[in-house]
C-alpha cells in the first residue's frame, strides 16, 4: 500500500515537511486520522484561523440551573427539595451525582405523571432565562472575528439536559451542544441516561474540539497521536467561560494550555470568582453582562484582538521557514 500525498494546500503553503505515511485503507477505516481531514490542517492553511468559544450553560449563559424554570415546579417542589433529594441519591448509592439528578427527573416525572418525551424536555428550552445580552452576543463576536480575519466557533460543555439547550432559543447558535441526554424508546419516551457529562468528564471535550473529532461514539481515533501542529483548534486559540467550581477542571486545563479561561458571576456575587482567581484557576473575572456596551465584551474584543496577532506571527514565521528550507534545499551552503 503506498503513502498518500500531502493535502495539495499543505504542499503549496510547505509549512509541513514531514507528512507521515497514510495509506488509503488507514484512513479510509479511520484508524489514523479523524473524518474530517480537512480541517485537520485549517490552522496553517486558513487565512482565518479558528478560535473555539466554550461555554457551561447554567448560570453562566442563564440566570440559575435549567431545571429550575419549569421542570421543578410543573412537580409542585422546590427547587432546593428536588436538588436535596438528588444529592441523597447520590451519596446513599454511591452515584454520580450528574446520574443521580437524571433518574430523580424521571422518577419524579413519573410519579407525577409529567410527560418525558424528547420533545417534552425540547420544549422546556422556551422558558429559560439568559443573563442581559446572551442572545445578541453570538452575532456580535463572530462580527468581531470577521474584522479580525478569525473563524470563530462557539460550543456548550454542559452538565445540564442538551435537549432543553436545543429548544432553548440560542440552541441553534453552537457547533456542538455536549451535555447530558437520555435515550428513547420508539415512543419517544425517556428510558435511560444514553450521555451524562459531570465535571470531570467535560475535559475530554476540549480534546474534541482540539482534536476535530467531535462525534462523541468516535473513541479511537480521538486517543490516536495526532501532532500539535496538526490540530485545527490549538489549545493557545481556546477561550472557556464557565461561572464556578463544576468549570474549575476545564478552567485550568485551558488556562495551562496556553488558552484562555473566564468565569462570568451574577451581579455583586463575586465572592468564588475570587477564589478561583487567587487559586491560578482562572485568567479573568468579570460580571455575566453579555451586551456590547458590557466589560464581557470590551474583554473579549481584547483576548480577540491578541490571539488574532498570535495567529498572524505564527504564520509569518511558517512562511520565512518555508523560505529558509527551500533556500537551504537549494544548496546555498555557506
Amino acid at each position: 500500500m503506498g503513502c498518500l500525498p500531502p493535502p495539495r494546500r499543505l504542499l503549496e503553503f510547505g509549512a509541513y515537511p514531514a507528512w507521515p505515511c497514510y495509506t488509503k485503507e488507514a484512513v479510509d477505516n479511520r484508524l489514523l486520522l479523524p473524518r474530517e481531514l480537512p480541517r485537520v490542517y485549517s490552522f496553517y492553511m486558513d487565512n482565518r484561523p479558528t478560535i473555539a468559544i466554550m461555554y457551561d450553560f447554567d448560570k453562566t449563559l442563564t440566570t440559575r440551573a435549567m431545571q429550575e424554570y419549569s421542570f421543578i415546579p410543573n412537580l409542585g417542589m422546590e427547587a432546593a427539595a428536588f436538588w436535596g433529594k438528588a444529592n441523597e441519591l447520590a451519596r446513599k448509592e454511591g452515584m454520580d451525582s450528574v446520574l443521580a439528578y437524571m433518574k430523580l427527573m424521571l422518577d419524579e416525572a413519573k410519579r407525577h405523571d409529567q410527560p418525558i418525551r424528547r420533545g417534552d424536555f425540547v420544549s422546556l428550552g422556551r422558558t429559560l432565562e439568559f443573563y442581559p445580552g446572551v442572545e445578541a452576543w453570538f452575532d456580535h463576536v463572530n462580527e468581531l472575528g470577521r474584522e479580525l480575519e478569525l473563524q470563530i466557533e462557539h460550543f456548550i460543555i454542559s452538565s445540564g439536559l442538551s435537549e432543553i439547550i436545543e429548544g432553548s432559543a440560542i440552541g441553534s447558535r453552537f457547533k456542538k451542544i455536549y451535555a447530558c441526554e437520555y435515550y428513547y424508546d420508539v415512543n419517544g419516551v425517556a428510558k435511560w441516561p444514553k450521555l451524562a457529562i459531570n465535571y470531570t468528564a467535560k475535559t475530554q471535550f476540549l480534546f474534541r474540539i482540539n482534536k476535530g473529532i467531535l462525534d462523541v461514539w468516535e473513541d479511537n481515533a480521538l486517543n490516536d497521536y495526532t501532532p500539535q501542529e496538526l490540530r485545527p483548534v490549538p489549545f493557545a486559540n481556546m477561550i472557556y467561560i464557565g461561572d464556578g467550581l463544576t468549570d474549575v477542571p476545564c478552567m485550568k486545563l485551558v488556562k495551562e494550555s496556553g488558552g484562555v479561561s473566564i468565569a462570568v458571576h451574577a451581579k455583586g456575587e463575586v465572592d468564588l470568582c475570587h477564589r478561583l482567581m487567587a487559586a491560578g484557576r482562572i485568567n479573568f473575572f468579570i460580571e455575566a453582562d453579555y451586551t456590547p456596551q458590557g466589560g464581557l465584551f470590551a474583554l473579549m474584543k481584547k483576548i480577540l484582538t491578541r490571539m488574532s496577532s498570535a495567529n498572524a506571527l505564527e504564520k509569518t514565521h511558517l512562511l520565512m521557514k518555508k523560505e529558509a528550507m527551500s533556500y537551504g534545499n537549494k544548496g546555498h551552503h555557506h
